[in-house]
């Protein structure tokens, strides 16, 4: 899949969607599996179109919602679709001002030569809020929207509604609307290296935005050169320590090889605590064990959530 931050100007003919597809969830999914059967069976290419940031963090940042997957893996999970194309508009004052009839013109019509547009049922875009379906049937293209895609107890898949299941720490309802569990993707890096002076080892990934679905310390599955690896990890600030960024901190069980570097994709299946200050490393590392005996407690039950392998 190709990925560029502005609109292409070689295509001949595109079938073309629009959204911030934030989590890339089983509506999203239905969404991409039209797109793509339209362009394979008419030979165009299959274009995502995306901005970054997401309009609502641009224009009310302290109320934006928090994401439930970064651009990377957006465009993993679109890669994996059959998507061709994923173009990543910058969301920024200039793009903002645009009216509909200027969004389509310039970027529908003259960049992507769209030919087919599919949008949601609630889609609108423009500055003035014009651009919905009914609007863009008067372009030189076809127009099909999509209606909702309900999951399994009948209510509609969103990704708000992912939202609340992950901050309910309901993390089966989410893998439900999802497809997949619900995990964060990160490069391993050097911390502060606190874990090993305890005798507790971290595979640490700084996370790039500064909301979280939720925090705390989770069971948690880390997929490892092809393996399932239980482990136990901290999502969220380390108070103790007075760092304020935002990190997942992975002690992986019976595992002793060399991650630094490493793109791990790291699942939450049950959460244990919320996150705790503690006054020393001795009342940390105290804990920490009893977060590890906690996780363990709760692999070792046969009812424990399964991490896909897709």
């Amino acid at each position: 899949m190709h990925v560029s931050r502005l609109p292409l100007k070689s295509l001949s003919a595109a079938a073309v969607t629009i959204g911030s597809f934030d989590g890339v969830h089983l509506g999203h999914q239905q969404i991409i599996s039209r797109l793509t059967q339209y362009a394979q069976q008419q030979g165009v290419k299959s274009v995502v179109v995306t901005f970054e940031p997401q309009p609502r963090e641009y224009i009310n940042p302290e109320n934006a919602p928090a994401r439930l997957s970064s651009l990377v893996d957006k465009a993993r999970r679109l890669s994996t679709l059959g998507v061709d194309h994923l173009v990543v508009l910058p969301f920024n004052a200039q793009l903002r001002n645009l009216s509909a009839h200027e969004f389509v013109e310039q970027i529908l019509i003259n960049r992507l030569n769209t030919q087919w547009l599919q949008v949601g049922d609630d889609f609108r875009f423009g500055a003035d809020r014009k651009g919905d379906s009914q609007f863009l049937t008067q372009y030189p293209f076809e127009v099909v929207e999509m209606t909702s895609h309900c999951a399994n107890d009948g209510q509609r898949i969103s990704s708000t509604r992912i939202r609340n299941a992950i901050h309910q720490h309901d993390f089966e309802l989410a893998e439900n609307m999802l497809g997949e569990p619900y995990s964060l993707t990160g490069r391993v890096i050097y911390g502060r290296q606190i874990g090993r002076t305890i005798g507790v080892p971290t595979a640490n990934i700084l996370l790039p935005h500064s909301k979280l679905a939720t925090v705390g310390v989770f069971a948690v599955k880390t997929k490892i050169d092809g393996r399932i690896v239980h482990g136990v990890a901290n999502l969220g600030t380390k108070p103790t320590v007075g760092d304020t960024r935002n990190w997942l901190e992975s002690h992986l069980f019976d595992f002793d090889g060399e991650l630094y570097g490493a793109r791990l994709t790291v699942a939450l299946v049950k959460r244990l605590r919320g996150v705790q200050t503690f006054d020393n490393l001795d009342a940390l590392k105290q804990q920490i064990q009893n977060d590890i005996d906690a996780a363990k407690a709760y692999f070792s039950q046969p009812t424990e959530v399964k991490l896909s392998n897709d």
